[in-house]
């Protein structure tokens, strides 16, 4: 069973930046299709970022609201999955959650809700204030 602990999470003022990590108990990581989701309660899930290294370059894609300002990549030495997060805004308050599947994936139709992603993260929560 593939486990995802993810970490970075805590409060930030508006402008301020986070990076959050994610950390897969798998073999490696570049086979895999990792993302970053987050979630509002009352809301429905929002595909974040998506990255797919599997076909030997790196495929990524990000949802409209943290175009240019968020920044998804993998690091193969650490077998880790990272979201940098710069000009944070008040909106960006969410609980953020890593996921990961073994298959090859579009990083599009990942983001967009099209590809179901097989494992999950327990969620690490981001504040935004003021």
């Amino acid at each position: 069973q593939v486990q995802l602990v993810e970490s970075g999470g805590g409060s930030v003022q508006a402008g301020g930046s986070l990076r959050l990590s994610c950390a897969p108990n798998v073999y490696t990581i570049s086979s895999y299709c990792m993302a970053w989701f987050r979630q509002v309660p009352g809301k429905e899930r929002e595909g974040v970022a998506a990255i797919y290294t599997g076909g030997g370059g790196a495929a990524t894609y990000y949802g409209d609201s943290v175009k240019g300002r968020f920044t998804i990549s993998q690091d193969s030495a650490n077998n880790s999955a990272y979201l940098q997060m710069n000009s944070l805004k008040l909106e960006d308050t969410a609980m953020y959650y890593c996921a990961a599947d073994p298959n090859p994936c579009v990083p599009r139709y990942v983001v967009l809700g099209y590809f179901a992603m097989s494992y999950w993260g327990k969620g690490t929560l981001v504040t935004i204030s003021s």
